[in-house]
């Protein structure tokens, strides 16, 4: 593993789980990822295989609750070995790493029933979840535009709507739903909003369409709800409280995500390595080129820069701190390091580095929706900005964690 000064903060486990990662990466995962990139049904049959061989590795879920089979209690441990999940843009699916934030989710907001039908079959890889928060139409994902609706009849909810840019969509065995539960319009979004588990198996539940990304199926699509019946039970939390988990999950998820994009990014970084000591490379004296040299260290600052920030605000996360502000700037700054890496490697590699000969056509188009999804670099920025500014009115000051 690079960077020996990495493991210095992190626990014996952590590291024995991040090297076993990150070898079952180097020898089992990234020679069969052109095959999975391919898709189709051998594609499908290599990811299962690799699932399951995974699970028998122990390699899987390991960010989830201890008592559903995770390892890890910390964030601040798992970066070391969600970076090296990371490495491959299969690694969500392999081990389990989607469903790390639902698992905590559920099981600090869902009763007993919710726990049987969803949460464990969920940690023993047999259903798989997704999230329904934006709706086609609206203005991106704005709590106060949400307009599927959620009304108690008879003990069930009863959920009309539609949402699109759906995780998983094509392979959820279940979709959290952010729905409208108020039906008195003067009742503030805050408390207006609530999130419902819905069966994929429910009547009236639709899966629309897949939408690609860029040319490839990242597992996004849409769906559609009509007169779709759940149990009361179902609901996460209380209702009208879909506010404040929506926060609860955007602060968790941003930061899973930006702990496997550091893998993605330094999966560049060494394959830029490689290409500037290959014959190829060595025949038109890269290691030589300072234009070159510049590629190597504006991404590795940015790397090394991403992932402090990460640690920092994981570190808060571990603590039930408030880091809203350094949740997103380290999803902005994990999201500029994998955009800077990924695009220095296809520069140094060419046109072979546009092609589908290497998988950094591939970590491209992951790289580029990070600047959209899960929050745009714009409405972060926004965000992140009034918040600093706020901090000095009346003479107040920011303090830095």
């Amino acid at each position: 593993m690079s960077g020996n000064h990495q493991n210095n903060a992190h626990t014996a486990l952590a590291q024995s789980l991040a090297e076993k990662t990150r070898s079952f990466i180097d020898t089992r995962v990234i020679p069969n990822e052109a095959l999975m990139a391919e898709g189709g049904e051998v594609g499908e049959q290599v990811l299962a295989q690799l699932t399951e061989e995974a699970r028998n590795a122990g390699l899987w879920g390991l960010y989830y609750p201890l008592e559903y089979g995770g390892k890890l209690t910390s964030l601040e441990d798992y970066l070391l070995v969600a970076e090296q999940e990371g490495r491959t843009e299969f690694s969500q699916s392999i081990f389990g790493a989607h469903s790390s934030l639902d698992a905590h989710m559920m099981l600090r907001h869902g009763n007993a029933k919710i726990h049987a039908e969803f949460l464990k079959p969920m940690a023993e890889g047999k259903l798989v979840s997704s999230y329904g928060m934006t709706e086609p139409d609206r203005g991106g994902s704005f709590p106060a535009l949400i307009s599927t609706s959620a009304k108690l009849e008879d003990g069930q909810w009863l959920i009309n709507g539609r949402k699109w840019f759906v995780c998983n969509t094509a392979k959820a065995g279940f979709v959290t739903l952010l729905a409208r539960t108020a039906t008195d319009e003067s009742v503030p979004v805050g408390k207006a909003l609530s999130m419902i588990l819905v069966p994929a198996t429910s009547d009236g539940f639709k899966v629309e369409r897949e939408i690609s990304m860029l040319g490839r199926d990242l597992g996004q699509g849409e769906m559609s709800f009509t007169e779709v019946k759940v149990p009361r039970e179902n609901l996460i939390g209380v209702e009208g409280g879909g506010i404040a988990l929506m926060g609860e999950r955007l602060g968790i998820g941003r930061l899973l995500r930006s702990l496997h994009w550091m893998g993605l990014a330094q999966r560049c970084f060494d394959l830029m390595g490689e290409r500037v000591h290959s014959p190829r490379g060595i025949s038109a004296r890269l290691p030589d080129k300072q234009l070159v040299r510049q590629h190597f260290v504006e991404a590795h600052q940015a790397i090394v820069s991403a992932r402090e920030l990460i640690r920092i605000a994981a570190r808060l996360v571990d603590a039930s701190e408030p880091c809203d502000i350094e949740v997103n700037t380290a999803k902005m700054a994990a999201s500029k390091a994998l955009c800077l890496a990924s695009d220095s490697a296809m520069q140094l590699y060419g046109a072979e580095g546009i092609s589908d000969l290497t998988p950094l056509a591939g970590i491209y188009r992951i790289a580029r929706t990070t600047r959209i999804l899960d929050g745009s670099d714009e409405a972060l920025t926004s965000a992140v900005g009034r918040r600093l500014v706020d901090a000095y009115k009346d003479g107040g000051a920011y303090c830095f964690a």
